[in-house]
């Protein structure tokens, strides 16, 4: 996925502030089934929290690695909670239709 520009990641923000999160990192790590967990999460909503419940000291390389792996893009690091972003590739099922001319 393409960098989102900072309003549209200011807008995204907003929309996950509301938002509980639904993929929690472990003792397990970032294995590849919560990778595949976050995938299915990003299809389903688009836009989603990730918590960290151990390895909060690593919070900035996990983030780079989920979204790597996910093709989406990061929204911002709270705390222990990463929020990402994935555009839905159907364009029938989009919920989030971002500001801007590139949206």
């Amino acid at each position: 996925m393409a960098e989102i520009t900072k309003a549209q990641r200011s807008y995204l923000r907003r929309l996950a502030n509301p938002l509980k999160p639904t993929v929690f990192l472990g003792k397990q790590g970032l294995t590849p089934e919560l990778l595949e967990k976050a995938g299915r999460e990003l299809d389903a909503h688009e836009l989603i929290k990730v918590r960290l419940l151990e390895h909060k000291e690593l919070k900035e390389s996990l983030a780079r690695t989920i979204v790597d792996e996910t093709g989406a893009a990061l929204v911002s690091i709270v705390g222990h909670v990463i929020t990402i972003y994935r555009q839905q590739a159907d364009p029938e099922r989009r919920r989030i239709t971002l500001p801007g001319p590139y949206a």
